[in-house]
């Protein structure tokens, strides 16, 4: 279990080092070491990057299952991701900055899938073990949360924009290196499936193929897609598949009159999921930028790079993920442990006040004066709570509303809502930052009337969804 803790750790600190440091690189003026790109085009990489973590998990997953076993996949995508970070730091040109982009994505979905899915193979009686593991590792990936943008952005701070690029490949170096002298430790857990189970490299080598096809069209102008337009068109495209794939299961796939309820209960989450980390992810884009700009950021003649904020959510998340745990075993003891609904509504809720708060920053700025440092702790301490409310529940709830033979692509569908809400953050962000300092505060007072209102109408369906969802 050491050696799955410490991978993923180091695996997060290089991700959300990068992550930190990505949009304000982007954006940053050439002559300072930066891309000088429009806030637009920097925050819609910065959506399809992130969304793209989410959905190579699918794949990922399956390479791993299928034909690599979960250690090789690991190892396969720790070089993938120190040699995205490496063309990060070293690059000269944008399309080699963005084929690291893509190296990090793809090695992410090989990671992240199987080293989770070995958690679970080394405990599989199940249990209160399996449940201690899995806090573990999860403590394990918001340590590394936490590290990382202090490590990358104060080497950015001080050395440069490529430096905290640097450091992230060598977190992931260190993550590999440790994997490769403790996997022995692993036993049987993720070892390469019996020869007659292998599915065959047909299929992955082709989706490769195209992929490096598609990518050398973009990098060569063949394709005349800026960033702007690509994440619009996969966000319609994940919006299309996910209506396409639910229709499916309510009149296709020959449910039940109580199953067909379930799903419609998995959908209306679905969507709820969407707007939250449309919201939530807001922390890495404009909120990053908001702390960047307009911000006081000099605490005792120290001045805190922006980038740190990025550490707030792991940090309340080690601190008060057992607090929210004991509040959700108190109440489940008195029979009043709150439905999945209820929970997403409280986690749009944390979500929408901190926008709330970010407006009366935004406000303070607008007015000529540099917001407190305390706004932005604030916000962030208020979307973790939500974060805590809402994401521990939803696999869950996925697993336990769609019929049994549905389960894995229902899950392949809970990360496709989590990947469109990365895309709509980008698309949101770039408006925000694109905006006029007077016009901010109306954005973010927007933004929570937005969730405020996602946040209502679940209340309202609470009730029918309750009803439908423990009917069996």
């Amino acid at each position: 279990m050491a050696t799955l803790f410490l991978t993923e750790m180091w695996e997060r600190l290089s991700f959300y080092g990068m992550r930190a440091l990505l949009v304000l690189f982007l954006v940053d003026a050439v002559a300072h070491g930066g891309m000088g790109l429009d806030v637009r085009t920097a925050t819609a990489i910065y959506g399809l990057y992130v969304g793209a973590t989410y959905l190579t998990c699918l794949p990922g997953g399956w390479l791993g299952d299928r034909l690599l076993g979960g250690q090789r996949a690991v190892i396969a995508g720790g070089v993938l991701i120190m040699l995205g970070h490496l063309l990060l730091g070293l690059s000269q040109t944008r399309g080699q900055f963005f084929l690291g982009l893509t190296s990090i994505a793809l090695g992410t979905g090989l990671l992240k899938s199987n080293a989770s899915g070995m958690v679970a193979q080394l405990y599989p009686e199940g249990g209160a073990r399996l449940d201690a593991a899995f806090t573990l590792y999860y403590i394990g990936i918001n340590v590394g949360g936490a590290l990382g943008p202090l490590a990358c952005g104060a080497l950015a701070a001080h050395y440069g924009w490529r430096a905290g690029f640097l450091v992230a490949a060598a977190g992931m170096a260190l993550g590999l290196l440790q994997f490769l002298w403790g996997r022995r430790r692993l036993g049987v857990a993720g070892a390469p499936p019996e020869t007659a189970q292998r599915a065959s490299w047909r299929i992955p080598i082709l989706a490769a193929l195209a992929l490096a096809v598609v990518m050398a069209l973009l990098f060569a102008g063949a394709i005349p897609l800026g960033a702007v337009q690509l994440q619009s068109l996969c966000t319609a495209l994940i919006v299309l598949a996910a209506v396409l794939y639910f229709v499916y299961l309510g009149w296709g796939a020959n449910l039940t009159r109580l199953e067909r309820r379930h799903i419609a209960v998995l959908a209306v989450l679905c969507a709820a999921s969407v707007l939250f980390w449309a919201g939530y992810e807001q922390g890495g884009s404009s909120l990053n930028l908001f702390a960047e700009r307009d911000t006081a950021r000099v605490l005792a003649g120290f001045t805190v790079p922006a980038s740190w904020f990025q550490s707030l959510n792991p940090a309340f998340i080690l601190i008060f993920a057992p607090l929210f745990s004991l509040l959700w075993l108190a109440l489940g003891r008195r029979g009043r442990d709150p439905s999945s609904p209820v929970k997403f509504v409280l986690g749009l809720a944390g979500v929408a006040l901190g926008f709330l708060v970010m407006a009366a920053a935004a406000r303070l700025a607008a007015g000529g004066h540099l917001a407190s440092m305390g706004f932005l702790t604030l916000t962030y301490w208020l979307q973790t709570a939500g974060e805590l409310c809402l994401s521990p529940v939803g696999m869950s709830a996925v697993s336990q509303l769609v019929p049994r033979r549905f389960v894995g692509q229902s899950l392949g569908l809970w990360f496709m809502s989590l990947a469109l809400g990365e895309l709509l953050a980008g698309a949101i962000a770039g408006r925000l930052g694109s905006s006029s300092l007077t016009a901010l505060p109306t954005g973010f007072l927007d933004l929570f009337w937005l969730t405020a209102a996602g946040a209502v109408m679940l209340a309202l369906l609470t009730p029918l969804l309750r009803r439908w969802q423990r009917q069996s």
